[in-house]
């Protein structure tokens, strides 16, 4: 008899805690096709107040998010920005353009010609693949990770069309890809904390900075936070 209590109660448990999953699947499921119709979400309910929390006053002027408060929606582009195209194209440096954000970044940049322009590449050891790229985006400058495969990329590319780039290596060769005067945005995509010196250098050029290297912010993230915003301040010097 025991026994047989003791299975009902822990019956009556998960049956307990199934059921604010179950709504929390439902209201998720709902906000995510008001995200999606680019609607007005539904107010949410307390976990801990059995009635509903009265709904505060919305910025009906952009969409909500089902993040919440953390991802409070979607970035409003000031209307001083001109749009991209039409001849105005935003000439990008690429570190680590042989990885995952940086095939993704020449993706976006090989779809829109008319916005985005590859100026200047950096990546590690993959050269094959850095080659590939090399000669479709035709870029000024390129740095690779080490000095004793600058010749063999110089033969790799020897038979593209129109001018070479200038070929650089080392985390020398990286800080000036960041930098390079004609980019006007810095794409960090390279791992670890051999991002932080490119981003500073690329900061101090004063490059908008596209940063997808998490080290960046978690070594260096108050200096760098402080830093950027000195140097992105009117009223610096």
């Amino acid at each position: 008899m025991a026994t047989m209590t003791s299975l009902a109660s822990i019956s009556s448990r998960v049956a307990t805690l199934k059921a604010p999953r179950a709504s929390k699947r439902a209201v998720v499921a709902t906000a995510t096709r008001a995200d999606a119709n680019n609607e007005a979400r539904p107010p949410a309910r307390s976990r801990f107040i059995s009635s509903p929390t009265p709904p505060r006053a919305e910025n009906r002027s952009s969409p909500r998010s089902r993040y919440g408060a953390c991802w409070p929606g979607r970035a409003v582009v000031p209307e001083d920005v001109p749009d991209l195209g039409n001849g105005n194209v935003k000439k990008i440096s690429l570190l680590g353009s042989t990885g995952s954000i940086g095939t993704q970044t020449l993706d976006i940049a090989e779809e829109n010609p008319d916005k985005f322009e590859i100026v200047a590449l950096s990546a590690g050891k993959n050269l094959d693949v850095l080659a590939e790229q090399i000669m479709k985006f035709k870029p000024k400058m390129v740095s690779i990770s080490d000095g004793a495969d600058v010749a063999r990329l110089e033969s790799m590319i020897a038979a593209m069309d129109g001018d070479k780039p200038e070929i650089l290596y080392g985390p020398d060769g990286m800080i000036e890809v960041a930098r390079h005067p004609e980019v006007d945005s810095t794409v960090t995509g390279i791992v670890g904390c051999a991002g932080l010196p490119p981003t500073v250098a690329a900061i101090e050029a004063g490059k908008n900075i596209c940063l997808a290297n998490k080290e960046t912010l978690i070594a260096g993230g108050p200096a760098i936070g402080a830093f950027y915003l000195s140097r992105r301040s009117p009223f610096a010097r």
